[in-house]
């Protein structure tokens, strides 16, 4: 691994990304126009969050990026020893200590045709990013959502680049003054949000939908499936509805945002219309299992 500066001796505004085998400053970052990533969504990628050099679950997050690229029949552009130490090497040459790693992985380049050659050589980018977190306010107040009937593709269990479906439910929740869109299947089913997973409170039980072909298997999300179950509260995994009687809570989980209250839908109030006990309860675990690593 190349030696870096301290973190003390960088700057935000000198950037690098590792682009196909070199460290690139941000700002000359590119690959080539005709890679099917741009011309056709070609590809996958994940979002691992860094606390202060410690990858919170990369091993699950690799596993599902090496899912992903069996799924589209993409060759993982080198072996996982390795992806690991440019991983590590991106986050050592940016400044922030606490980070967002975004991988990226396409079929790679070649002339604009709907089959793609054989022999192409995909494309591997990863950057580095302040990792994000939810305001005071937002924390204090809870976030706001609405529902749109899903009209993605059936095979959101594959953590595709193609996101136009998703940036139209943000738009379409931005539109409404709200933080989110969580997608429904036909029979009113609470799917998942464009860019989160969504839980809820019923009976005093953690309710979430099973992982199938309608809902990405979030490493969030399964994080907080299993601080739950080891503090010892119920969980359920199957379908369910807004409408439920007992339902208390709602909350979302990603990479960004750990665990966060989600007190309005629809315009309507989520139980009491605050965040409930047992989300801070959750996002307090969570909390603590980052700042394990912190200490570590």
């Amino acid at each position: 691994m190349s030696s870096t500066a301290p973190l003390s001796e960088k700057s935000p505004e000198n950037l690098t990304a590792y682009v196909n085998g070199d460290f690139v400053a941000l700002e000359n970052a590119t690959v080539h126009i005709e890679d099917r990533g741009f011309q056709f969504a070609d590809g996958v990628y994940e979002v691992v969050a860094c606390i202060h050099g410690h990858f919170l679950d990369l091993g699950p997050h690799l596993d599902r990026l090496q899912r992903s690229c069996a799924a589209i029949d993409v060759a993982m552009p080198c072996a996982r020893a390795q992806l690991e130490e440019l991983i590590a090497e991106t986050w050592q040459r940016n400044p922030f200590d606490d980070a967002m790693i975004y991988i990226q992985i396409t079929r790679g380049a070649a002339p604009r045709a709907h089959l793609a050659p054989d022999t192409l050589t995909p494309t591997l980018i990863i950057t580095s990013r302040e990792l994000p977190r939810p305001s005071d306010e937002k924390l204090a107040c809870g976030a706001s959502g609405i529902t749109l009937e899903d009209f993605r593709w059936k095979r959101c269990d594959i953590k595709s680049i193609a996101l136009l479906a998703s940036i139209m439910g943000k738009q379409e929740a931005h539109r409404q003054a709200a933080d989110e869109a969580f997608w429904t299947d036909a029979d009113g089913h609470v799917l998942e949000g464009s860019s989160t997973n969504i839980l809820a409170v019923i009976d005093g039980k953690l309710v979430t939908h099973p992982l199938d072909h309608q809902v990405l298997g979030g490493i969030t999300r399964s994080m907080t499936l299993d601080l739950a179950r080891k503090a010892g509260i119920a969980v359920e995994e199957r379908p369910w509805t807004l409408d439920e009687s007992g339902l208390s809570e709602c909350m979302l989980t990603s990479t960004t945002n750990a665990v966060l209250p989600v007190c309005s839908m629809n315009g309507k109030a989520v139980g009491n219309g605050k965040p409930g006990p047992l989300t801070g309860k959750l996002r307090q675990l969570m909390l603590a299992a980052m700042e394990d690593l912190r200490r570590t």
